[in-house]
């Protein structure tokens, strides 16, 4: 029995570990640049990094929680639905289904004979994946968004930290700017190649608005300076 394997099976942990990591990365970047623009104090630099990481990972890891939480109980309540109508209907749910065979263009009567086996053998499943869209691939983890968000944010997040902090003073913004831009694109492109999609525009995508944010970031902070100072 020959069984392929997916990159889109991955796109679950995949999504959350990327989308931590590249929040991780752009905005304690984008804190430490505008920290850095109004002060340029190793003190400051420090406990600036080290609040945004942590703050930063509990705010990703109990916003997808939450969100991805959410997507769940839309999805039990669906399969409730559905399991509700399988019992007052087992016979109108057979046509529902035998017209979606036939809409996806299969003849009448194999339609009608593939909407009766997988009825017969699991009609909840038949219709979640092909009623309600609902797959074990697709299917919510709020867990596992949530642990890999938070642990791909902390991870991004300690690069333009330990850069911010090794780096003499003079040098820090644009030794923050630069690492920060080549983690990012080599961020785009791992994503990118894990999901088997282009590497170029995921690069390219990744890295232009991260670029954009770090720059309105170090614009504030060189004006807060300014009124500060």
């Amino acid at each position: 029995m020959h069984i392929e394997q997916h990159s889109i099976a991955r796109v679950g942990w995949l999504r959350a570990a990327v989308l931590g990591a590249n929040d991780g990365i752009v905005s304690t970047a984008s804190l430490l640049l505008g920290v850095v623009s109004a002060s340029n104090s190793q003190q400051n630099i420090l406990l600036a990094g080290i609040a945004g990481l942590v703050a930063g990972a509990m705010s990703m890891a109990t916003g997808e929680y939450v969100s991805v939480s959410s997507q769940s109980d839309s999805e039990k309540a669906a399969l409730a639905e559905e399991q509700a109508e399988l019992h007052a209907d087992f016979p109108g749910e057979t046509d529902e289904l035998t017209a979606i065979y036939l809409r996806r263009g299969l003849e009448p009567a194999l339609a009608r004979e593939v909407a009766e086996k997988l009825m017969a053998h699991d009609p909840l499943a038949a219709h979640a994946r092909d009623e309600l869209g609902i797959t074990e691939i697709s299917s919510a983890r709020p867990l596992q968004a949530a642990l890999f968000s938070a642990l791909s944010f902390a991870v991004g997040a300690v690069l333009p930290l330990v850069v911010a902090l090794i780096t003499v003073p003079e040098y820090t913004l644009p030794a923050v700017t630069l690492s920060t831009l080549l983690s990012l694109a080599i961020l785009g492109a791992v994503a990118a190649r894990a999901g088997s999609a282009a590497v170029l525009p995921g690069m390219l995508r990744v890295t232009f608005w991260s670029a954009l944010a770090m720059g309105i970031s170090a614009g504030v902070g060189t004006l807060v300076g300014y009124a500060v100072g």
